[in-house]
């Protein structure tokens, strides 16, 4: 009789694991669409400053792997993402600039971008949540295409920004 009772106890028990298991991948997938509806939007850039970065193939290139976070379905699109926004960020870092934008100001904010790419990509490897490094990344890319706008609205003349003794 024991038998019966212990053998009934590990059925129970190897059930009620599976059953476990499948629950998690689908909060998993309705977190994940939860995580994307809250991301902030991307900002617009000035007529000015689109049209030097139309002909600046890195940038282009990084700009277009960034919109496809706002369409990944599923955290592992979004792996794939991060690991090509990284590829896509390395190569405008290693490229050649805009002489308008080969400034240290765009260089910052690039490297600010490179860190919460980065911190979103580490997040994901250990599995934590990455919707706050989303954001984080997300606002240092609209950093950056803001002060695309900075530079090319800037009325100050050029002398006063080089100039190092004021």
């Amino acid at each position: 009789m024991s038998k019966i009772i212990f053998f009934l106890i590990i059925v129970t028990l190897v059930t009620s694991c599976k059953d476990a298991v499948q629950d998690k991948s689908t909060i998993r997938e309705v977190r994940w669409e939860e995580t994307t509806d809250s991301l902030p939007t991307k900002i617009r850039v000035d007529a000015k400053a689109q049209t030097i970065l139309k002909d600046w193939l890195e940038y282009n290139a990084l700009e277009k792997s960034f919109d496809k976070i706002y369409t990944s379905e599923n955290i592992e699109d979004f792996q794939f993402l991060v690991d090509e926004l990284v590829e896509n960020q390395k190569l405008m870092e290693e490229g050649e600039y805009p002489e308008k934008f080969n400034i240290p100001q765009i260089k910052g904010r690039q490297k600010l971008f490179k860190t919460y790419v980065l911190k979103t990509k580490g997040d994901l490897e250990y599995m934590q949540n990455p919707k706050e490094s989303m954001k984080q990344m997300i606002t240092a890319f609209n950093d950056l295409r803001n002060q695309f706008n900075v530079v090319v609205n800037n009325t100050l003349p050029d002398e006063l920004l080089k100039n190092e003794e004021n």
